[in-house]
């Protein structure tokens, strides 16, 4: 197995243009080269975001009877398939066929953006379609540079009792191992998050589950709105996440907000901050370390019709891993937020 990053990720939508027009002018991201070389098939349409190694692929469909029109129907806007980026795509997809994934669609050889690319792909989790993406080397692999540099991670939301299962589908089928594991408690509510990735580091998902021994709590809900698994946000590396918060905010891109007691509670928690604790402060930035050094992260106020999808900016400052305390900061803003609303 040698999958090696995230190539793309694609979601179903209602509408591809404005979903894309959306996030390309709040996140800097920029219109690429139509993916494939076949023609899309009638009443659907599709566009594809750039910027540095992220690949944004937004397709919407006007027949009802069409399967993106079904998803968009089921679940809303969302995540319906990841591409995984590997050395022999026909390999990765026999090997994981053999392990027990279903299959969807055999390896086929396309022209895209001027090279040869293979794919093929296995039914994922839920609606989630994995795809295995390989493509001749290119000159310049990259989109267009900006404040943002690579898919750092995808999170998803599994039923209760599914999470032991699932990671052992991706053990099995795409090769990754578990780095990281932690319970969650947020209140009376509770839920268990494993991280999986791959041996290069380039695929990281964080599947959390939640405790129904607690009382519901929001990854019942998503689990409700959004009817059944799937990806509740993506990440996205930046290398200078404080002047990306101030340049996202700029441009109309709302952040969930931190408590004072936070930071003054950090430096005892943590110790000295490689970004100064005054501008995590005033940006509302989370820290956290592991044993390789500390990460940053923020995340947006979700603007989705159902609540179940947002997206989050990190930054890693020798961190391979994630913390112990940003996720229960995350999901303790997130109720902060729904009870504004209420």
């Amino acid at each position: 197995m040698s999958i090696q990053r995230i190539d793309h990720v694609e979601f179903h939508v209602v509408n591809a243009d404005e979903a894309a027009r959306e996030l390309a002018g709040t996140f800097g991201f920029q219109e690429g080269p139509h993916p494939g070389a076949a023609p899309l098939p009638a009443g659907r349409s599709a566009v594809l975001l750039r910027q540095g190694g992220i690949r944004l692929l937004f397709t919407s469909a006007d027949d009802p009877a069409d399967p993106v029109a079904g998803f968009v129907r089921r679940h809303g806007d969302g995540v319906a398939a990841i591409g995984l980026s590997c050395d022999d795509a026909a390999a990765c997809y026999a090997s994981a066929v053999a392990a027990g994934a279903d299959p969807l669609s055999a390896p086929v050889a396309h022209q895209e953006d001027g090279r040869r690319v293979v794919s093929a792909a296995i039914r994922g989790f839920g609606d989630v379609e994995l795809r295995f993406v390989q493509r001749d080397p290119a000159p310049a692999d990259e989109g267009p540079e900006g404040l943002l540099v690579e898919l750092d991670h995808l999170a998803v939301c599994v039923p209760s009792g599914e999470l032991a299962r699932t990671v052992k589908f991706l053990e099995q089928t795409l090769g990754l191992r578990q780095i990281f594991t932690e319970y969650i408690a947020v209140g009376s509510q509770g839920m268990d998050s494993i991280v999986v990735q791959s041996p290069s580091g380039g695929v990281t998902l964080t599947l959390i589950e939640p405790d129904t021994s607690r009382d519901p709590g929001q990854i019942d809900g998503f689990l409700e709105q959004h009817r059944g698994v799937g990806v509740q946000h993506l990440a996205f590396r930046t290398d200078d996440i404080a002047l990306s918060v101030q340049t996202l905010e700029g441009r109309g891109v709302r952040f969930l907000s931190t408590p004072e007691r936070y930071y003054d509670q950090l430096r005892e928690r943590l110790g000295d901050s490689v970004i100064p604790l005054e501008t995590l402060r005033r940006l509302n930035i989370l820290v956290d370390r592991d044993h390789g050094g500390q990460l940053f992260q923020i995340f947006t106020r979700s603007v989705h019709p159902r609540r179940t999808f947002f997206l989050e900016v990190i930054e890693r400052r020798g961190a391979l891993t994630f913390g112990s305390a940003n996720i229960k900061a995350l999901y303790e803003a997130v109720e902060r937020t729904d009870a504004s609303h209420a």
